[in-house]
């Protein structure tokens, strides 16, 4: 079936001579290993599609096979991959287990779509997410199924909290509120909230986790008050950042728990976990493709797994070791700066000096490092606002001999990104010393 389907890519692009490695430009740009695949796909993709951000532009890699870690290339290359689908394939590509419960609904010949019917395969997973919630929400709480688009979890949890109170305000703290006492996040005046919503982990500009005083501090406030907390879990779920959830490391039991991401398996699903007293069944929870069968049957294994395999303390461990190796990178170059995250949600900032010889943005010396990472088999990701953040999420079943390469090939990338804007100069436009 694999074999079948890269045939039909490479015979769809046809143009760009053996092996598909692209323009001299291309070629200039990104280096040989990350040419634009077979027959100018990715040309077509930049002629096609949306210039926007979210598009991983700077990866002019067609992956055509992939499992666990590793993506193969059209022309046979293989990268280790640190994106994981921005963090939704907990473990990793086409993961035997994930593989196996999608053919098993396949073969079963039951519905891949119904809305608002019950099902074995919904069931299932509905059993196995309770399994995971926190102790003191998974024995009264109630799952409510939304459309898996990127705003629909939070949009049908801001809905559930201002039907079940009353209220129209929802709270969500600032970067400077989430840096100080989290009293500050309560209105000065006026009646309290339909609720408060926060990250334990932030995802915006790299993991950030937010401490557990704070999480512990603000939990007080909302429970005494009787506001519901909100707690978004969209980026973090699953193990993610060695724990099962996020919100556990501080020991707080939320009201509401936003799911999404690695809760599919790999594919597109959604849902609001929420103590059951805030479901009084007004708040709507309509939309055409929520509970899809085979995003359940997916994400029933991949929660199994996680759980029987202990996966997120494994993540808290190999997570440990790639921050100390990370901040080891902080003192030996000048141009990594901060290291943060938890468990396999890790982020490393790239910085770079204002004037002087070799100067150019932080943004586009994370850039070079992402290129030199490619050349090297290595995908990585960059966020945050001048995309000077280095995002790393590897899969949870990524193992220590991996580990090592991962951060071989990254320490190698970033000495060649260092070396190279110190021997060429400034960029075209950067700013030099007065």
């Amino acid at each position: 079936m694999v074999e079948a389907a890269y045939e039909v890519i490479t015979a769809a692009a046809g143009s760009a001579g053996p092996g598909g490695a692209g323009t001299e430009g291309e070629r200039a740009e990104f280096g040989d290993s990350a040419a634009a695949g077979p027959g100018g796909a990715v040309r077509r993709r930049q002629a096609r599609e949306s210039a926007a951000r979210t598009y991983a532009r700077a990866l002019p890699v067609v992956p055509v096979r992939a499992r666990g870690l590793t993506i193969e290339d059209a022309d046979g290359r293989r990268y280790l991959d640190c994106s994981s689908g921005a963090g939704s394939l907990a473990l990793g590509h086409n993961h035997p287990v994930v593989l196996e419960a999608i053919r098993k609904v396949l073969d079963s010949g039951a519905p891949l779509q119904v809305t608002g019917l019950t099902t074995p395969v919904e069931d299932a997973f509905v059993a196995e997410l309770l399994r995971t919630l926190p102790p003191g929400l998974a024995g009264h709480a109630r799952v409510r199924f939304c459309g898996p688009g990127g705003t629909e979890p939070v949009a049908t949890a801001v809905a559930l909290v201002r039907a079940a109170t009353g209220r129209a305000r929802v709270v969500t703290p600032t970067d400077a509120q989430y840096a100080a006492d989290p009293a500050t996040c309560w209105p000065e005046a006026g009646e309290a909230p339909a609720g408060v919503l926060v990250e334990a982990v932030r995802g915006e500009c790299g993991p950030r986790p937010v401490p557990g005083t704070w999480l512990r501090g603000l939990h007080r406030i909302t429970e005494r008050r009787s506001v519901p907390l909100v707690v978004d879990e969209t980026e973090t779920g699953a193990g993610r950042t060695g724990a099962f959830w996020a919100v556990e490391h501080s020991g707080v039991t939320p009201d509401v728990l936003v799911l999404s991401k690695a809760i599919g398996g790999s594919l597109p699903l959604a849902a609001v976990v929420h103590r059951a007293d805030l479901d009084d069944g007004r708040a709507s929870g309509a939309a055409a493709f929520r509970g899809n069968q085979l995003a359940l049957a997916a994400g029933t294994a991949t929660l199994a797994h996680v759980r029987v395999h202990r996966l997120a303390e494994h993540a808290a461990r190999v997570g440990a070791r790639i921050l100390a190796r990370l901040r080891d990178l902080s003192g030996e170059f000048a141009c990594v700066g901060a290291v943060r995250g938890c468990g396999l949600a890790i982020a490393m900032e790239l910085t770079a000096p204002d004037g002087g010889p070799g100067a150019g943005t932080a943004g586009e010396l994370a850039a070079a490092v992402q290129r030199e990472c490619l050349r090297r088999g290595l995908i990585v990701d960059l966020t945050g606002p001048a995309g000077n953040v280095l995002r790393l999420l590897p899969p949870l079943i990524v193992t220590e001999e991996q580990t090592s390469a991962v951060l071989d090939r990254l320490a190698d990338a970033v000495q060649a990104a260092e070396r190279s804007r110190a021997d060429h100069g400034p960029p075209p436009g950067a700013r030099t010393a007065r």
